[in-house]
């Protein structure tokens, strides 16, 4: 019997996102191009993959250290590739700030440079990683695709160059294109260090540290977070759907529920009170709001799961878990 195994390409593929969608397409029998920079990818985490999926499965893992701004590192990494999963990008909306070409350059630049070579390959079809820091100062809840509002910082505008460039690749080449928009993704893998780093593995380690949790604003804050199953979810239906209603189509994706800071906090303080740590007694103290920041975030998820089919597998309080688990146990080993 021939070889029905997919050849899939990741870019991104040391970094959380990226890490996790090469576990579970390495775990289903595929083969695996990684491409990674490792600007803000690490190497522990293609290490903890090749753990958790053993020797066996790894050796169809090929790992290319290059840059996506790079033609010729696109094109040596999308050789024998059917599918693309773009995951690379500068994250962070502070980071934006402070460095907006930095962000351009990768986030957009580098977009445009994949995109165009994987066309040129022949790929039929492209899934890239969006934001929904697109949908901006648009007031309405839940974000629906075809509202947006005024970008809030150079993040969000890239992201939003990223689907203006998929549409008219679309239009001008015939390569299909999906663009997920991600609604505060996390789990296991992401990184809880550095100034740029996202707010669930921060505030764990700072409870497992003793550390201070510091909140911005009120606490009342408000986001769809996703566990990354979810997400891992999101992209491989993407990918694998027989038929797409239009050549460039983007979607929401979430949960469809709104936790706040406050609430985030006593989810992570219990989850880790029962896995021994001593942080029942801590309280999170407050400090001005962070710029750029959107008050509050809700995805509709309607379009994804009508078209694609998606179904979340995991809520906010089943991600936590998985999640303090993750890092309790990092801390332990």
């Amino acid at each position: 019997m021939a070889d029905k195994r997919t050849r899939w390409l990741v870019t991104g593929a040391a970094g959380f996102i990226g890490s996790n969608l090469v576990e579970t397409l390495l775990k289903q029998g595929d083969e695996v191009v990684g491409l990674d920079n490792f600007s803000t990818g690490h190497q522990r985490n293609l290490d903890e993959v090749e753990r958790l999926v053993g020797a066996k499965l790894w050796q169809s893992f090929r790992f290319i250290e290059g840059d996506v701004c790079d033609p010729a590192a696109c094109r040596l990494a999308l050789e024998g590739v059917e599918k693309v999963l773009h995951q690379a990008a500068l994250g962070s909306v502070p980071r934006s700030i402070e460095r907006p070409v930095d962000s351009v350059a990768s986030n957009v630049a580098g977009f445009v440079t994949m995109l165009n070579e994987a066309r040129k390959s022949g790929i039929r079809r492209f899934v890239y990683a969006s934001s929904s820091s697109v949908y901006g100062d648009h007031p309405g809840l839940p974000k629906v695709e075809t509202q947006l509002g005024n970008l809030l910082s150079p993040y969000a505008a890239t992201k939003r160059a990223d689907e203006l460039f998929a549409q008219a690749f679309s239009v001008s080449y015939g390569i299909e294109c999906v663009g997920l928009r991600y609604f505060n993704v996390f789990g296991p893998r992401q990184d809880p260090n550095g100034a740029y780093a996202a707010v669930i593995p921060r505030w764990i380690k700072n409870l497992i540290d003793g550390d201070t949790v510091w909140v911005n604003g009120d606490g009342q804050t408000s986001r769809d977070f996703c566990f990354i199953a979810n997400t891992v979810q999101a992209n491989l239906l993407a990918a694998t759907a027989p038929n797409l209603p239009d050549k460039h189509m983007v979607f929401n994706v979430a949960v469809g529920q709104r936790t706040t800071l406050l609430e985030i906090f006593e989810l992570m303080k219990s989850a880790l009170v029962k896995r021994g740590v001593s942080c029942a007694d801590s309280a999170p103290q407050h400090r001005d709001f962070r710029a750029g920041d959107v008050r509050h975030s809700l995805a509709d998820i309607s379009q994804l799961t009508n078209i694609l089919g998606y179904r979340p597998t995991h809520n906010i309080t089943d991600g936590i878990a998985q999640t303090v688990d993750w890092h309790v146990g990092s801390n332990a080993r």
